[in-house]
């Protein structure tokens, strides 16, 4: 059962023909017999995931209808707020924490929909980190080779997902925390417009660009969860005032109609080969032939650096006043580097941001989607700290970012698709909409997906 969608395990369970009791228990063997080599999870919830699924085996019993995602096993990243647990945001010093009160809005939409919580994964430390290594609890592994990285900050969700551990999980992404570990683990990645989806119940890392964001094995299941997860949400300002948008049966209208462009110039100079193979695979698919430029996406990334550090540093200051040695030694010197950063500088930032979204926005006149790379490279070896492309250096835990910091940097939706590989380690390429327009990037992905160019296969065997 491990490779059924989503989608597939819903429709059994509400028509009778599964279990969900049966099916949470599956799940949570193939935790019990993958997970110690993988190290994705942090947090098993047993007992309330057997309660969950017994639950929805009695509304099934009585005639009833559990929701959409009846009986689907999914987890998420440690930040988000589960009831009885101290929310670890991949930190030690937040086990000092009382245990949350309540789930995370996303949480208890997911559970109202029929979907069953089995735990929380491992994550970089505060979510500063592209890698999915944690000094604390260990680097979550990549199924599709456990010596490499699963890509961060949202690596355990990765590595959940891939593994067939469960179906779907949550993360977030501020500068790129869904889409990297997406390329590197080879699936299906939604980091949907800034205040789509709520954020009450996360550990923040930097308010103006932290986004909730979805991991799937296919482009039907990550917009019906997207669809369940919808609303506003006044517990989240950036949350408080949009309607949903209709769901998502518009998937099967495929791309026909979209103007379709390739992303050149930055988002070519440091992308290896695989990287840009990816991308040139995509577009000949889709029969995208136009080239754009997106406008000063190198300084886009340089102020995405800056506003995060300053504003990240601003939040943990008294953290780092009272219990240094308690951090991640590579995260808290960033924090210690975004401390000093004078405002000046985080001013100017922000302005840029808004001149630069200006520009940016005025390629989607006559665009509706553009492709780029999702990852400069697939995954780095655990612990390897410089790769090399386009001839030059580079740090890995600063730069597989390259190419997602400078569209969250904005807000715009981007789904991440996996291109399928022969014999080689996975990546994947971005989908670029604009705002508010998760429509369109969903209809390309699923078009790529239909046509056998994006396919996300369970990594590991039964």
């Amino acid at each position: 059962m491990n490779d059924l969608t989503a989608l597939e395990i819903a429709d059994a369970v509400r028509t009778g023909r599964l279990a969900a009791t049966v099916i949470t228990e599956a799940a949570l063997a193939r935790v019990a017999a993958h997970d110690p080599k993988l190290n994705a999870f942090t947090d098993l919830m047993r007992e309330r995931a057997l309660e969950e699924a017994a639950r929805i085996d009695r509304i099934v019993a009585a005639g009833g209808d559990p929701g959409p995602l009846a009986g689907v096993p999914f987890a998420v990243k440690n930040l988000f707020d589960i009831q009885g647990l101290s929310t670890r945001a991949g930190s030690r010093i937040n086990l000092d924490r009382p245990p949350a009160a309540v789930d995370a809005t996303s949480i208890r939409r997911l559970n109202d929909a029929g979907a069953v919580l089995l735990g929380a994964l491992n994550m970089g430390e505060y979510a500063y980190d592209f890698t999915g290594e944690n000094c604390h609890y260990g680097a979550s592994r990549n199924p599709h080779d456990p010596s490499r990285m699963s890509g961060g900050s949202s690596g355990g969700s990765a590595t959940a997902v891939a593994s067939g551990m469960v179906p779907f999980a949550l993360g977030s992404d501020t500068n790129g925390s869904v889409r990297v570990p997406s390329s590197l683990c080879g699936l299906f990645g939604l980091k949907p417009t800034f205040g789509r989806l709520s954020r009450a119940g996360v550990f923040p890392f930097c308010a103006s660009l932290d986004h909730v964001g979805v991991l799937a094995r296919s482009v039907a299941d990550l917009a019906a969860i997207y669809d369940v997860m919808q609303g506003p949400d006044p517990a989240d300002p950036a949350c408080a005032g949009r309607p949903p948008e209709p769901p998502a049966p518009m998937l099967g209208r495929g791309a026909d109609g979209l103007r379709i462009a390739v992303a050149g110039g930055y988002f070519e100079a440091l992308a290896d080969g695989q990287a840009l193979d990816a991308v040139a695979r995509a577009a000949a698919a889709l029969g995208a032939r136009r080239r754009v430029e997106i406008p000063q996406a190198a300084i886009a990334r340089s102020a995405a650096y800056l506003i995060t550090a300053a504003e990240a540093a601003a939040l943990h200051r008294d953290r780092l006043r009272t219990r240094p040695m308690d951090f991640d030694p590579d995260v808290r010197d960033r924090f210690f580097a975004g401390s000093l950063t004078p405002a000046a500088w985080y001013v100017q930032a922000q302005r840029f941001r808004r001149w630069y979204h200006r520009q940016v926005m005025a390629l989607f006149d006559d665009i509706d989607v553009i492709i780029a790379p999702a990852t400069p490279c697939a995954a780095p070896a655990i612990g390897q700290r410089t790769f090399v492309v386009g001839g030059e250096t580079l740090l890995v835990r600063a730069n597989l970012g390259v190419f997602t910091q400078p569209i969250s940097f904005i807000g715009l939706p981007v789904v991440a698709a996996p291109v399928r590989q022969q014999e080689a380690l996975p990546i994947g390429v971005q989908i670029i909409a604009a705002p508010w327009r998760e429509e369109d990037a969903l209809r390309v992905a699923g078009t790529l997906e239909r046509a056998g160019v994006c396919v996300a296969p369970v990594a590991m065997k039964p």
